[in-house]
């Protein structure tokens, strides 16, 4: 991996304006799910700045460095299908569609980065026509075994303009944590608005930024993600293509995400009250400026140095920490908190396709959750934190026996 696949940028992804000021910086990390196998941890891994711009045009919010899009998603290890909370998530996500916009069956649904196909799954199963489209060309192959039709591919006007043939408008289509995925989101949009009925809707989920800032989730910050979206620059940015973003809904996905529901400026649905309430909200936590992202770095310092010190007295008294999940977000608090292969013994994760592999930079191994009893530990720091309740319950086990959880974020807690 070397340099040429980074590039950086200078204007507003949304509203193209040049004065975009950085407002924020987290240390550098490799990109943050190159885990790497045990025969390549010995060669040098290439960490690249996390630098916040805020546009003072349009207030949205972005990182500056772009790394190319094919050496982070093609080889993906994500897969939506191992949380069972995700699982949860989507089939409810699936059912509300299909009741709040009364979908007919054999409604075409399509999906952008479809991952595994766990959420169209649910949309199949109530007889609608579903197409998933993914760059991560093994996931892609895993969803269409399972039966999910997915296009091994990046989402661009090529393949809005092969759906659309081949199978029509879209009623509805779906991004989920995608559109922060994108560098240029207005062809992306374009695409999207072509292969979209008159009257369908595109819905996206994407964290969102007031929650980052007032639970100090500053892990969600990586690579993968380019922007970091509020609801005011979304509606400039849709209107400019001829869209309208007419619904939010605020979920609590990653700790805290929004979902936006759009349509085609010449769609009949009506504005609901839940945009003017959002922008409110936006207005009364001063997201729009830079002090506000000053006090968040003084908060993540201070979380920091609560941990550390934690990890520290842990270590003195000789007993031993794990941590628990392998997420993009771990690579962003491990290198920012400085937390190594000295600090943790190894990672447990449930998904097949981390384990064996070993963590970006630190190179610290990930295992399935059977080394717990092979290599025991006394505690567990939660580094999928936003999925703690659902560990903890799994695991009573652990605790039962003396085990301890350590849950950094939003709040650190040891249970």
């Amino acid at each position: 991996m070397n340099n040429s696949i980074l590039t950086k940028r200078h204007t507003c992804r949304l509203c193209d304006d040049p004065r975009v000021n950085n407002v924020f910086k987290l240390k550098s990390t490799p990109p943050a799910n190159a885990f790497r196998k045990k025969k390549d941890i010995q060669k040098k891994q290439i960490k690249y700045p996390l630098n916040l711009l805020l546009c003072e045009h349009c207030g949205h919010t972005q990182l500056q460095e772009i790394l190319d899009p094919k050496t982070l998603f093609e080889n993906y290890v994500y897969v939506s299908g191992t949380s069972m909370s995700f699982v949860r998530h989507f089939e409810k996500y699936a059912n509300q569609v299909i009741s709040k916009y009364r979908l007919k069956r054999n409604s075409l649904i399509v999906e952008i980065g479809s991952n595994d196909g766990t959420l169209l799954r649910f949309f199949k199963n109530k007889k609608n026509r579903v197409i998933g489209v993914d760059p991560a060309k093994s996931i892609a192959k895993i969803a269409n075994q399972n039966g999910i039709e997915t296009i091994p591919a990046f989402f661009n006007d090529k393949i809005s303009k092969k759906i659309l043939n081949q199978e029509g408008f879209a009623s509805i289509i779906i991004a989920n944590n995608v559109y922060a995925h994108v560098d240029d989101l207005k062809s992306l949009t374009i695409s999207i608005r072509d292969l979209l009925h008159k009257n369908g809707v595109f819905i996206f989920e994407v964290s969102y930024l007031v929650d980052v800032y007032k639970k100090t989730l500053f892990d969600t910050i990586y690579h993968e993600h380019l922007s970091y979206h509020t609801v005011k620059p979304l509606i400039n940015f849709f209107q400019s293509l001829d869209m309208v973003l007419f619904d939010v809904e605020r979920i609590d996905t990653h700790g805290g995400s929004i979902r936006c529901h759009v349509q085609k400026d010449i769609g009949t649905k009506k504005m609901k009250k839940s945009v003017q309430n959002i922008l409110q909200i936006e207005k009364k936590s001063k997201i729009f400026r830079p002090t506000t992202f000053h006090k968040l770095s003084k908060s993540i310092e201070y979380l920091r140095n609560d941990l550390n010190t934690l990890i520290k007295n842990i270590r003195r008294k000789g007993l031993k920490i794990a941590g628990f999940g392998a997420p993009a977000k771990a690579t962003t608090l491990m290198h920012h908190f400085n937390i190594k292969l000295q600090d943790i013994e190894y990672i447990v994760d449930d998904s097949p396709l981390k384990q064996g592999l070993y963590t970006p930079g630190y190179n610290i191994p990930v295992v399935s959750s059977k080394q717990l009893t092979k290599e025991p530990v006394d505690f567990l720091l939660i580094l999928a934190w936003n999925f703690s309740n659902s560990i903890i319950e799994k695991h009573k086990d652990f605790s039962r026996d003396g085990g301890k959880f350590i849950v950094p974020l939003p709040e650190l807690k040891v249970i």
